[in-house]
């Protein structure tokens, strides 16, 4: 489960280790912290009752910690088992283009964490322009398919398909 020292090593690393500026804020208002994206990716995760709890407690671990390797210069703490090690660098790609295709070829359960990390994504896009969102809408919808397909009915589903 998610605890104190977790909070506080993703919101200092967001915060203080952020690999550009750009990195320690959401883009779309270039004030709000940026740990607030891993902090609901992860608490909404907690809420999803139809999934087992290894999947829930090890996927909130990991979506917490997710951008820390792509967007900080802090590396992940020791105390995280070698399942959310994974899990984060599942998550973990170049860019957007790369994670488009080569999300597919990774586990399911990885597929799983990034509909959290996308939806998130989805709220706050508009700063983007209308053909990176469509692009960003796109990828979403296939990922929701995805996961339905695997996982069958879940909380996070719902409120995906609101954001398309």
């Amino acid at each position: 489960m998610m605890q104190t020292r977790d909070l506080e090593y993703v919101i200092k690393a967001h915060s203080e280790m952020a690999k550009k500026p750009s990195n320690a804020i959401r883009f779309w208002d270039q004030k709000t912290p940026y740990h607030i994206h891993p902090i609901w990716c992860a608490a909404m995760i907690l809420h999803e009752t139809s999934l087992p709890e290894d999947i829930r407690v090890n996927g909130s671990q990991a979506l917490l910690y997710h951008d820390i390797l792509e967007d900080t210069t802090a590396s992940l703490p020791p105390w995280l088992s070698e399942r959310v090690r994974g899990l984060v660098a599942g998550m973990t790609f170049d860019s957007s283009k790369d994670e488009w295709g080569n999300l597919w070829k990774r586990d399911k359960e990885i597929r799983l964490l990034k509909v959290y990390d996308k939806t998130s994504n989805r709220m706050d896009s508009i700063w983007m322009g209308p053909q990176r969102r469509e692009q960003h809408v796109a990828h979403l919808v296939k990922l929701v398919d995805d996961v339905q397909n695997n996982y069958g009915d879940l909380h996070i589903l719902n409120f995906a398909r609101t954001q398309y």
